[in-house]
């Protein structure tokens, strides 16, 4: 958010997501300079933007962790961080009563394995008990966050945005552990709902380092009436298994609207499509994978699957989004609705144009969202 202006330009940028007709934002505050240490807060940021976007008339769906954590926390492997994310997260609703759409921690499952699995960010480690320890402690901070929340606010949904995938095996020998990465995937989801998980998943996690007790406190707990399942659909987000444990990306195979129904018939919730882009590369391919996921998401609905809202990320281009974020090369990726100069993009106005095109036609009908952009951190 630094590079890219936005704590310059957050007003402007407010401005820009109205003038496309988004009403909804999927909105990260930066956790890691307001949550100074247990129990110590710097509210200074947020007292100014979002009672500004409040009047601006924009309804913020609240990331309140987005893939990292402040440095006295130190990294997902810290057992302790849950109770102090919950300490933070009734502070929050304390001080914001009126905001009522929150996710708790932003895309799960990908914070635990790029953290713990691909040693990519924070902790940096590269095993299954990384990867388990990490899933164990962010499912945990926001199981303890939503309890801390409902108790300010007891009326909250919690749209719980997560990546849609699925691995597809590249040889016949490979298919079991695909199917391994299949189950895997829903995991985070699993525990955050008290499903009861496959033999073979209890086996996993108990392997690289859950507690029996940790697991049986998800089980213990039923909040889903509370709850939006997210998808976040990317052209990367279904992999070829083409070696053991080695996974590259597929491409588009089955498409957004194969992959959510997975999920959607596994938990049998209501459904957002919380994240989405493609690179402009100066023709209209964004544009065209833009309509080809609204083309998807009617594709549920008229399924009568209860599909709620749509989101493009990001309002802005993105820099170094092509490497993960691991590098700062200062590379400008083209895959926001507005440039970096707040200049609207073709992929913009073929948003603008859906969203008044749609406008009479909620994705849900009488529900309460409709389309909307995404600005994290």
């Amino acid at each position: 958010m630094a590079e890219c202006g936005h704590y310059d330009r957050w007003r402007e940028d407010f401005a820009i997501s109205l003038a496309l007709g988004c009403k909804h934002l999927r909105y990260g505050p930066p956790y890691y300079r307001t949550h100074l240490g247990p129990g110590r807060y710097d509210w200074s940021f947020t007292d100014e933007v979002l009672p500004t976007m409040r009047e601006m008339g924009i309804t913020p769906i609240l990331d309140l962790c987005h893939f990292g954590v402040p440095d006295w926390v130190g990294d997902f492997q810290n057992a302790e961080w849950p109770f102090y994310f919950a300490e933070y997260a009734r502070a929050f609703s304390e001080r914001y009563p009126w905001i009522r759409l929150l996710t708790p921690v932003n895309e799960m499952y990908i914070t635990a394995e790029f953290s713990g699995y691909y040693g990519w960010w924070n902790e940096q480690l590269a095993s299954h008990k990384g990867f388990v320890g990490a899933l164990k402690n962010v499912t945990r901070a926001s199981l303890e966050a939503m309890l801390a929340i409902l108790e300010v606010r007891p009326d909250a949904l919690f749209i719980h945005a997560e990546s849609s995938e699925h691995t597809h095996a590249n040889h016949p020998d490979l298919t079991p552990e695909a199917e391994m990465f299949n189950e895997r995937r829903f995991l985070t989801l699993d525990l955050i709902c008290g499903r009861r998980i496959s033999a073979g998943m209890y086996a996993y996690l108990r392997e690289n380092g859950m507690a029996e007790a940790e697991y049986a406190r998800f089980r213990s707990i039923d909040l889903v009436e509370h709850f939006i399942l997210g998808h976040d659909y990317y052209i990367t987000n279904e992999h070829l298994l083409v070696a053991p444990e080695i996974r590259r990306a597929a491409g588009e195979v089955f498409g957004y609207a194969p992959v959510a129904l997975a999920y959607h018939e596994r938990y049998r919730l209501p459904i957002m499509h919380t994240e989405t882009n493609l690179v402009d590369q100066g023709g209209d391919e964004a544009a065209k994978w833009l309509w080809k996921t609204w083309a998807n998401i009617q594709m549920l609905r008229r399924m009568g699957v209860p599909i709620c809202g749509m989101t493009w990320y990001s309002v802005t281009d993105q820099i170094d989004w092509d490497v993960a974020l691991r590098e700062m090369n200062g590379t400008v990726n083209a895959l926001g609705l507005y440039d970096l100069n707040r200049n609207i993009r073709s992929v913009g106005e073929a948003y603008r144009r859906l969203i008044t095109q749609w406008a009479d036609t909620p994705v849900l009908p009488h529900g309460p969202f409709s389309i909307v952009g995404g600005l994290g951190d």
